[in-house]
């Protein structure tokens, strides 16, 4: 098998959230009364774990793979020859593959929604 291993950079900022209103900042309040409107997901919004995770189901949907019933945190695609399989927490990821150029394949689709970092698999939590 060959494995890879990524890491989403600034996962959380990707997602369009709900509605979610703030008051305007110490520094940048006008006395105006009025409020800010979040039109995309913060780290430390409680929404905002649950949002990242839609997005990148969505992905993955995209990517014609599928949620295992079993694990939420795992997706996987087969074919006649060979299988892949993706784990992830949080924002990292594992892939796995019985061929290396499928690996590279799924890690150039990545970049084309997500800043990616890719490393060794010392660096996976």
């Amino acid at each position: 098998m060959k494995l890879k291993q990524f890491d989403v950079k600034t996962a959380f900022l990707y997602c369009a959230i709900e509605e979610v209103y703030l008051e305007q900042l110490e520094g940048f309040d006008d006395d105006s009364g009025h409020v800010c409107r979040l039109k995309q997901s913060l780290y430390g919004l409680k929404q905002a774990p649950r949002c990242w995770n839609k997005q990148f189901i969505s992905f993955m949907e995209k990517a014609r793979l599928k949620n295992s019933s079993a694990d939420p945190c795992h997706f996987y695609c087969m074919h006649e020859d060979s299988f892949l399989y993706i784990a992830i927490y949080v924002d990292d990821g594992l892939v796995v593959r019985s061929k290396d150029e499928e690996i590279e394949v799924f890690l150039r689709l990545m970049p084309e929604e997500f800043r990616i970092t890719i490393g060794s698999l010392e660096n996976f939590l």
